[in-house]
């Protein structure tokens, strides 16, 4: 078993719990309030700023030149093209980004940050490869059981897409490769990073469908 279906295997009864949440329930009966959906775009783009950065952070610590491309590249398509995606649902929704980051997205985020700045390269892209991977994976199970003419279809087109999958299956490549060069110390905290980010990403929908807030 490769290093990466082994990630997989780890996290997979917290992907099955991502699967349940409300949010992606009704987000794939297209019965996700707007309102809703509006705030999580808006959380989302907020995250992508700082994720965005935290790809080139990690980017520029690759000995490999191919890597550090394939992280700018990542970087820039996260700016392009879900920028893009955001815009068009805001502007449907007749909003804006008039909020800041919830509880969660400020605790994504920073630790996105801080691990791709103070740990080792392959700590760091084991951390970024669950937004990849989980969203991926979200995308193409939704894609399959999607109510016709979904309000959302754009956004599950996006992440069920060929394009995002083969960013995936680099990313994936990227993460196998650092693995197989690390220790096993570093390995095991290859597995922490991984879950944590994943852990994350469950709470970053829970807190979408809660249009999350700081307390005071």
């Amino acid at each position: 078993m490769s290093f990466t279906t082994s990630l997989w295997e780890e996290i997979t009864p917290i992907y099955k719990k991502i699967l349940d949440l409300p949010f992606n329930k009704e987000l794939t009966e297209g019965t996700l309030p707007e309102d809703t959906f509006a705030f999580y775009m808006k959380q989302d783009a907020l995250y992508l700023a700082d994720f965005s950065k935290a790809l080139a952070i990690a980017g520029a610590k690759s000995q490999s030149a191919d890597e550090l491309k394939d992280f700018l590249d990542f970087a820039t398509g996260a700016v392009v093209v879900e920028r893009a995606l955001h815009e068009s649902f805001l502007q449907k929704f007749d909003t804006h980004i008039d909020v800041d980051k919830s509880p969660t997205c400020f605790a994504y985020t920073h630790f996105l940050l801080s691990t791709a700045s103070l740990e080792d390269y392959p700590v760091a892209v084991a951390a970024l490869l669950p937004c990849f991977w989980i969203y991926r994976e979200v995308g193409l199970h939704i894609h399959q059981k999607s109510a016709k003419n979904n309000p959302y279809r754009e956004w599950i087109i996006t992440y069920a897409g060929e394009d995002f999958s083969e960013s995936v299956d680099r990313a994936i490549e990227i993460t196998e490769l650092a693995a197989q060069k690390s220790s096993d110390a570093v390995r095991g905290r290859m597995r922490s990073a991984f879950a944590d980010s994943t852990r994350m990403e469950w709470m970053f929908w829970d807190s979408a469908y809660r249009v999350g807030q700081w307390p005071v």
